[in-house]
């Protein structure tokens, strides 16, 4: 048997979509074998007298057979199939068949474009970086081993396309995929769906995991879930490769290179990564600081207290942070505050200090918060070392004597640190971050103010604009 068999992968459905070597070897065929609802797609390329085998659904087998058989005969022959014939098309039962029985042909796989591609393309951008492919059919397939691969798609990042999401038996298999995603994937990750993609009666549609409905899908449709960096943008599902950066020569610092890195790295050890972004946020910037996971107990934020925080800094009057001691000054980033115009005051050293410290009998960082509050009541006031400092200025709030746009709660130590956190919760229209517990310090704290000063990078997960 040295005849040849061909097969062909012809695309979504529409000829526009099918490669030219595809197009030229459907002309020139004289016998085609065939899916009945296929068919249709390439007849008009037909020779006229070209014969045509053509079968139902579950009928693979039945196909191949026939195929082999012609071959046999001393005849050419072409084997059709949907999308690209190798991606859970004919091309492997083809090849498996002539080896059950021993034969030998020559075989030629003609690509075509798989249906995820083109409903990628409908869709934008969205598997611009790693990506797998997952069948939820369980026909040939055990489930265990289908969920073990939703599974690791999932916890590994990668954009995941969906085949066969959905038929009149199976109706509960991409619920229980839902549901894993939303495990370790953000409840905002973008989602994509098309159905008859390429076809009449294409529908295209963008969603988020929390709000995609399953009842949505049927069996031709195609589901693509983006990763960790994709994002919509107005109709369109965008995954960046990392060619663009935003910046002005498209290249990323290796500083930023490898604080996105660890970001990414932090975010899939997180115990729930489903959290609000306005806690994730100053959370990922606590971790990467202090490589202590229990941040992600002890870490509190006030709803939207890091975007009012950044609102009141950068929108409204407010252009100056007070910290409790100078360690925490140093290590808010400089070129964020310059880039912003904000000015970052501590009046730990400040001569007056001293003498009204040794005047009242109070802690200099005490003195400090107290002559800050008389020149900025209206500043962001930073704790990360002194809870007397702190202390001070839950008293100055009490007595209506400062009025501060944010508050971060931070001082680190043994004595009065939890009583003075458990006094500045109760100021419910100031925004909070507060670190509870005996943990902290000032690099906690200025890593803190460093996340709201680069709230805007929050949203595609791209810290370090200014290291």
């Amino acid at each position: 048997m040295r005849n040849k068999i061909t097969v062909i992968g012809i695309g979504p459905g529409n000829e526009s979509d099918m490669t030219s070597r595809a197009i030229e070897a459907l002309k020139t065929a004289d016998i085609i074998v065939g899916y009945t609802c296929y068919i249709p797609f390439i007849f008009h390329l037909l020779k006229d007298n070209a014969e045509i085998v053509k079968n139902g659904m579950k009928q693979e087998r039945n196909r191949i057979e026939k195929a082999l058989e012609i071959a046999e005969s001393g005849r050419d022959v072409c084997v059709i199939s949907s999308g690209d014939s190798g991606i859970y098309g004919m091309a492997p039962l083809v090849y498996e068949m002539l080896r059950e029985r021993g034969l030998e042909a020559e075989v030629e796989v003609i690509p075509g474009i798989s249906a995820f591609q083109k409903a990628a393309s409908l869709l934008g951008a969205p598997v611009g970086h790693d990506f797998c492919v997952i069948s939820l059919s369980d026909l040939m397939t055990p489930w265990s081993v289908i969920e073990k691969r939703i599974k690791a798609a999932a916890d590994a990042d990668f954009v995941t396309a969906v085949y066969n999401p959905k038929s009149t038996g199976r109706y509960w298999e991409l619920y229980r995929l839902k549901e894993l995603f939303l495990q370790v994937r953000d409840s905002k990750t973008p989602v994509g769906y098309v159905r008859q993609a390429g076809r009449d009666g294409e529908q295209v549609k963008v969603t988020t995991l929390g709000d995609f409905d399953p009842e949505d899908v049927d069996m031709f449709t195609v589901v693509i879930i983006g990763n960790s960096q994709s994002y919509k943008c107005q109709k369109q599902i965008i995954t960046p490769r990392g060619y663009y950066s935003g910046t002005a020569d498209n290249d990323t610092a290796p500083g930023q290179s490898i604080m996105i890195e660890s970001f990414h790295t932090i975010e899939k050890e997180l115990v729930n990564p489903n959290i609000p972004l306005g806690l994730k946020w100053p959370l990922l910037h606590a971790i990467h600081t202090t490589a202590d996971f229990e941040m992600e107990k002890i870490l509190m934020a006030d709803n939207d207290a890091v975007e009012r925080i950044f609102t009141s800094l950068t929108e409204g009057r407010v252009r100056t942070i007070v910290t409790d001691v100078t360690m925490a000054a140093s290590g808010i980033r400089k070129g964020a505050l310059s880039r912003l115009g904000i000015e970052v005051k501590c009046y730990l050293n400040n001569p007056e200090t001293s003498v009204l410290a040794q005047e009242k009998g109070i802690t200099r960082t005490q003195a400090g918060i107290r002559l800050a509050a008389k020149e900025h009541p209206d500043a962001l006031y930073v704790f990360g070392n002194a809870p007397t400092a702190l202390m001070e200025l839950c008293s100055l709030i009490r007595h209506n004597k400062v009025s501060p746009c944010g508050i971060i709660a931070a001082p680190v130590g043994f004595v009065h640190v939890c009583e003075s956190k458990h006094m500045v919760k109760p100021f419910s229209n100031i925004p909070k971050i507060i670190v509870e517990g005996r943990k902290g310090g000032s690099n906690l704290a200025a890593t803190l103010v460093n996340s709201i000063l680069c709230w805007p990078d929050a949203e595609l997960l791209k810290p370090g604009r200014d290291v």
